[in-house]
């Protein structure tokens, strides 16, 4: 007999399937020896009290085991005589769209810039050892984009737009962890998830797909207002409907969009920081213990929202047990981003706090506004000298024509990282500030020990970050501190900057088609297009997007 239950249970209760197994036998009066096998549909952690629960659905398997697998299989075809789509980019919108092309009968040409998930590595490895960052190769340009080395994390609210389910179990066939499956925060983990991507990349070329690394798209082939295929950094040249899913950080993708006339717009998008603290400090917070998780809990998250001035101040991409990253994508820029490793073990937990900015909101911001005004100094708290070479070093340009189209939110980005790279002494040395001095304008002498490799120099983020932020900032770190008592401290760090949240730019397409409005045989995809936020809605992304490019093949034959 099979039989579905729900449980509500403690954390050592919930540790295994043997602790499971022997609670359920008890409530239900059953023999223990009946229980066959115990699997976990779904579960998650309910840590709004002291005692803390775990809330599970479990499937039992009384006098009989499991005949059906823990996951389901997708069939992938060989496609060598397929038609061929071109997919620009192999992260996971890239990649979920060329497996998705295999199974619907096409040929997928993967082209990435960067280099494979492993040999990424070594280039990433070299921001935080030698301060130099490869803009073919880093954080965000690579095999498995932005989330193969920043977190791996698969939570997403995008139920309504796709099949969340089917993404999960294509990443458990390639090697994940069956637990996403389950956990209300599916997690795969910096250390696992290049292992799964490789294997994706495999099902590409078993299948008679080809995949081309430090492939860069140059061009797009225009012919009859349609798009007919890309011309390459190495000379050659790919015929077929296009699939652009580059990411969010390929700014030179999107300036040659602009240049070509293909329609984009500005869109909106979050900045602040990066805020560390002791995972020790957020696991007594959040399970209200001061010893902590304790043997059988995993390392606790948050989740923190506000309105400070009619603008969202909120957490993002929350790291328990991780480090912050060095995440920029060429010189002269420093960007902070998050990641944690399966296992959640690092000493520190980190998150990006965020400010949301509207395209409206630049004007009010202007360019000039890097340049705080009205901060009041105190001579014994503040370098007086420090901050005269802070302006020195802040004169900017005045606005350009070109910062009032649909790249403005673009070189806002691009300001404020160099701004911040200045900051860090030209080098990926990253800004920071203790918590309490940012809420107080105060600048910090000393920090507390970070995760960040390349290491941290302190700087008054107050001053130098744009006012519309940093103000929000502050109020709302007050506001997060008033309703959970002990976050707002000077053990923590403020990390700077944290901009690459999504993408500040929108490839305008069909709702319908997904095809781009002006030009056939181009289908924007993914973050990068402004349509995802994550991996999984990336990846759902990816598989609307094939879908939709084979449709365009049988349309024009």
């Amino acid at each position: 007999m099979i039989q579905e239950i729900q449980l509500r249970i403690l954390p050592e209760q919930a540790a295994n399937e043997q602790s499971i197994k022997q609670y359920v036998a008890r409530e239900k009066g059953l023999d223990l020896r009946t229980i066959k096998a115990v699997r976990t549909l779904k579960r998650s952690i309910d840590a709004r009290q002291r005692t803390i629960f775990v809330n599970l659905t479990v499937r039992l398997y009384i006098n009989e085991l499991p005949t059906d697998d823990e996951y389901t299989e997708t069939y992938y075809p060989m496609v060598d005589d397929g038609p061929e789509v071109i997919v620009v980019g192999a992260g996971p919108g890239g990649l979920f769209a060329a497996l998705r092309l295999i199974e619907l009968g096409c040929r997928p040409i993967v082209v990435e810039r960067g280099k494979d998930v492993h040999a990424r590595k070594r280039d990433i490895a070299r921001i935080s050892r030698e301060h130099t960052v490869n803009p073919e190769s880093n954080y965000s340009f690579g095999e498995g984009g932005a989330g193969a080395y920043s977190d791996g994390k698969l939570y997403t609210r995008s139920k309504k737009r796709g099949n969340v389910e089917k993404i999960l179990n294509v990443f458990c066939q390639h090697g994940a962890s069956t637990t996403i499956l389950s956990d209300a925060h599916p997690h795969i983990g910096t250390d696992k998830l290049p292992r799964v991507i490789e294997n994706m990349r495999e099902t590409i070329r078993r299948c008679g797909g080809e995949v081309h690394f430090e492939t860069r798209m140059d061009r797009l082939i225009v012919e009859n207002n349609n798009i007919i295929g890309i011309e390459t950094n190495t000379g050659r040249t790919f015929r077929g409907p296009v699939i652009l899913a580059t990411g969010h950080s390929a700014r030179d993708v999107y300036r040659h969009l602009y240049a070509s006339g293909i329609d984009i717009e500005a869109k909106g998008i979050a900045v602040g920081v990066r805020l560390e603290h002791p995972s020790e400090l957020i696991d007594q917070i959040q399970y209200h213990n001061k010893k902590g998780r304790g043997k059988y809990l995993p390392a606790a998250e948050y989740s923190f929202v506000t309105q400070v001035d009619g603008r969202g101040v909120y957490s993002f991409c929350m790291c328990p047990g991780g480090a912050v990253v060095p995440a920029a994508s060429g010189p002269e820029q420093i960007v902070v981003n998050g990641m944690s490793a399966s296992h959640r073990d690092s000493r520190w937990s980190n998150s990006g706090m965020v400010v949301e900015i509207r395209v409206e909101d630049l004007e009010q911001i202007g360019v000039q506004e890097f340049r705080s005004s009205g901060v009041q100094t105190n001579a014994q708290t503040m370098d007086s000298n420090f901050y005269s070479q802070t302006e020195e070093l802040l004169s900017v340009t005045p606005a350009t024509p070109e910062l009032l189209n649909s790249l403005k939110m673009l070189h806002f980005q691009e300001q404020l990282e160099q701004q911040c790279w200045m900051q860090g002494n030209r080098r990926q040395t990253a800004p920071a500030q203790r918590m309490v001095d940012f809420t107080r304008r105060k600048l910090s002498y000393d920090l507390p020990s970070s995760s960040y490799s390349p290491g941290l120099i302190s700087s008054p983020l107050h001053f130098w970050m744009p006012e519309f932020i940093s103000s929000r900032l502050q109020r709302g770190f007050e506001h997060f501190g008033r309703t959970s008592r002990g976050f707002l401290t000077n053990e923590a760090s403020v990390i700077g900057v944290e901009t690459r949240t999504s993408a500040p730019v929108r490839i305008i397409r069909d709702r319908e088609t997904l095809q781009h409005i002006t030009v056939g045989g181009l289908f924007p995809c993914g973050e990068g297009a402004g349509y995802a936020g994550g991996i999984v809605s990336a990846g759902i992304d990816g598989e609307r997007c094939a879908e939709m490019a084979a449709e365009y093949i049988k349309k024009i034959g």
